[in-house]
């Protein structure tokens, strides 16, 4: 690790989002770039843009990302009554089955790792 916390910091997510994708991967086959849709859209019905803004990608990316989820059953998408142009994504029941039990199962997981001694030593990751 390098003696820059930030990085450190940055290095520990990627280390996190691994072990998040290999779970999710050999239990759900499913990714944890595409739990993270799932995630979000298991708050309730969202149209793009909003889904978009809170992955914190840009709405082409999302657009291109969308259309498999769709055919893997895992999303529905609908046109807003209000505006023919929006289209709005929601989560299929299976979909929110997965997101339940996989979303579960990462909690229980990263707060154990948490939870377990020794404490995060802020001033040891860096040295």
């Amino acid at each position: 690790m390098t003696q820059r916390i930030t990085v450190t910091l940055h290095e520990l997510v990627a280390g996190l989002d691994g072990y998040a994708d290999a779970l999710l991967i050999q239990k759900y086959g499913t990714t944890f770039g595409e739990f993270s849709y799932l995630a979000v859209l298991a708050q309730g019905t969202v149209d793009i843009t909003t889904l978009a803004r809170r992955l914190n990608l840009t709405k082409a990316a999302v657009s291109k990302r969308v259309p498999a989820l769709v055919a893997a059953g895992w999303v529905e998408t609908s046109s807003d009554p209000s505006n023919a142009r929006r289209v709005l994504l929601s989560l299929t029941p299976r979909a929110m089955g997965l997101v339940d039990r996989a979303g579960g199962e990462l909690d229980a997981g990263f707060t154990a790792l948490l939870d377990a001694p020794p404490p995060i030593d802020a001033e040891g990751l860096t040295s």
